[in-house]
C-alpha cells in the first residue's frame, strides 16, 4: 500500500512519539457519558486493538477521533497536534481513515465507484491508479468485481470493499471498527491477513473488534474498555493470558 506522507510540517513525527494520541477524551449524548476519560496512544507501524462488550465505547471512540462526535473534554492529536479545529473531511487528508461499522458501502453504486469515492480528496490521477492497484492486489475477489453493484457482493466481500475504500485515501491511521462482523469465518481468516499485510506497508492501525481472540492475535497492544473507560491496557499476549480476559472475553 501507499502511505500517506503530508507535507505539513506540523505533522512529522518525532522518532518513538504516538502517531494517535488521546488525553481524558469524554463524549456525551444528552446526559449520558458515553466515553468518561479515554486516553491512549497508537505508535507509528503498530496494530493496537480495542476490545469490550457491546456498548462499552468502542465505536464512540473512533468515531471521536474523526469527528463526527463533538467531545465533551479532552483531547485527538495526531503527530503531536491536535485535531481540535479540524473538520472530518480535513482528518482525512491529514491521513486518519476510517472503515466503519456495518460498512456503510454505497450499495447501488459499482465497486469501483465505491472504491473512487474513497480518493475523492486526491486530485492526482496516477496516485489514483497505484492505489486502486493496491487495493486489488490486496483484495482480488474486488478486481474481478469492478463493474458489480457494491449491494450484491457477499458480507465478506463488501467488508473488503469498505476497507478498499478507507484505503484509497492513502491513509497513514486507518480505523477499523468491526471487520470481522458477520463475516464466514474463512473470509475473516482473509480480511485479517489482509490487515497484517496492511500494517507490513506501514499504515498504522486502531482496530475495534468483537472477536477478541483474533483482535490480540493481530495486534501488539491492546485497550479493554468497560462503560466508556479503560479498564486494562497492555502487550495483547499478555492480556490473551489474562485470566479476567479470558473468562470474560474468550470463553476460558
Amino acid at each position: 500500500m501507499r502511505v500517506a506522507h503530508p507535507t505539513r510540517a506540523s505533522l512529522a513525527i518525532v522518532d518513538g512519539a504516538p502517531l494517535l494520541e488521546l488525553t481524558d477524551v469524554k463524549v456525551s449524548y444528552g446526559g449520558i457519558k458515553a466515553l468518561k476519560g479515554i486516553s491512549l496512544r497508537v505508535l507509528p507501524g503498530e496494530i493496537v486493538a480495542m476490545i469490550g462488550a457491546n456498548g462499552a465505547g468502542k465505536t464512540t471512540t473512533l468515531k471521536s477521533i474523526m469527528g463526527l462526535l463533538p467531545l465533551a473534554g479532552g483531547a485527538v492529536k495526531l503527530a503531536g497536534r491536535s485535531l481540535a479545529e479540524d473538520s472530518t473531511e480535513k482528518r482525512v487528508a491529514e491521513g486518519i481513515s476510517l472503515a466503519p461499522e456495518g460498512r456503510a458501502i454505497f450499495p447501488t453504486l459499482t465497486v469501483l465507484e465505491n472504491l473512487e469515492l474513497g480518493a475523492y480528496l486526491h486530485r492526482d490521477a496516477r496516485a489514483m491508479k497505484e492505489t486502486l492497484e493496491d487495493v486489488t492486489r490486496l483484495f482480488p475477489r474486488l478486481g474481478e468485481r469492478m463493474k458489480q453493484e457494491g449491494g450484491t457482493l457477499s458480507g465478506g466481500e463488501q467488508q473488503m470493499l469498505a476497507i478498499g475504500r478507507a484505503l484509497m485515501a492513502r491513509p497513514r491511521l486507518l480505523l477499523l471498527d468491526e471487520p470481522s462482523l458477520g463475516i464466514a469465518p474463512k473470509l475473516v481468516q482473509q480480511i485479517f491477513r489482509a490487515i497484517a499485510e496492511i500494517a507490513r506497508s506501514g499504515v498504522t492501525i486502531l482496530l475495534v473488534e468483537q472477536n477478541t481472540r483474533i483482535a490480540l492475535a493481530t495486534s501488539q497492544r491492546a485497550y479493554v474498555l468497560r462503560t466508556g473507560e479503560i479498564a486494562l491496557e497492555g502487550d495483547a499476549k499478555e492480556l490473551a493470558s489474562n485470566p479476567e480476559i479470558q473468562a470474560a472475553y474468550l470463553g476460558g
